[in-house]
């Protein structure tokens, strides 16, 4: 695991890329080199990846999709930004793969497992800031809102599923390595807990 690296996850509606930014901004207005991405995306290729994934595709082809994106922002972004002994800030990162594509798709955990630990060289957040909502007052924050990817549209029932598997990720997930907002809180409450958590494991 990577101290200076942080992931932010949740499911649809929680407000994790909004949480996420407002604290890239704090960090970055206390003086610190904060290199802020996303998946898929955040990469001339994730950013083209991105846009297949409003398509119909099968269970393992979207996920190899997802790892198409993944393995190029690490070794483009990520990476390098910790070896320069920059804090990164993810939207997204594995537990999102385990929780969508196993939890909520119903492909084999250990299998993904196994492809993002090839795809990612093993790097692993040394912290990751999971936002917990009611995936359906998730579902209704996002009603209407235009959608990129297909697996935002999924079914209730879906995003059960997915909730579960980041509750079952971070009930197996190492002591101190996960922390959980209550996301139905007000955005500055959340931001405040984020800023804080981020700031404590970076030993701001």
């Amino acid at each position: 695991m990577n101290e200076r690296f942080i992931v932010f996850e949740g499911g649809e509606g929680s407000g994790k890329s909004t949480v996420a930014a407002a604290v890239v901004d704090r960090l970055r207005a206390d003086g610190l080199d904060v290199v802020h991405t996303r998946e898929p995306g955040g990469t001339t290729a994730g950013e083209a990846v991105r846009g297949l994934l409003h398509l119909q595709l099968a269970p393992w082809a979207e996920a190899f999709a997802f790892l198409v994106a993944r393995a190029q922002v690490v070794a483009e972004v990520i990476r390098p930004a910790l070896e320069r002994g920059t804090a990164v800030i993810c939207d997204r990162y594995e537990a999102s793969f385990l929780a969508y594509q196993g939890y909520g798709r119903g492909l084999d955990v250990d299998s993904l497992r196994t492809a993002n630990e090839i795809a990612t060289g093993g790097l692993r957040p040394g912290l990751t800031v999971f936002l917990d909502l009611d995936p359906a007052v998730g579902l209704a924050r996002k009603r209407g809102e235009a959608e990129s990817i297909r697996i935002g549209l999924e079914t209730l029932e879906f995003h059960n599923r997915v909730r579960q598997g980041y509750l079952s990720l971070m009930a197996g997930a190492p002591p101190g390595s996960w922390v959980t907002l209550d996301a139905a809180e007000s955005v500055g409450k959340v931001v405040e807990a984020a800023s804080s958590a981020v700031r404590a494991a970076l030993g701001r």
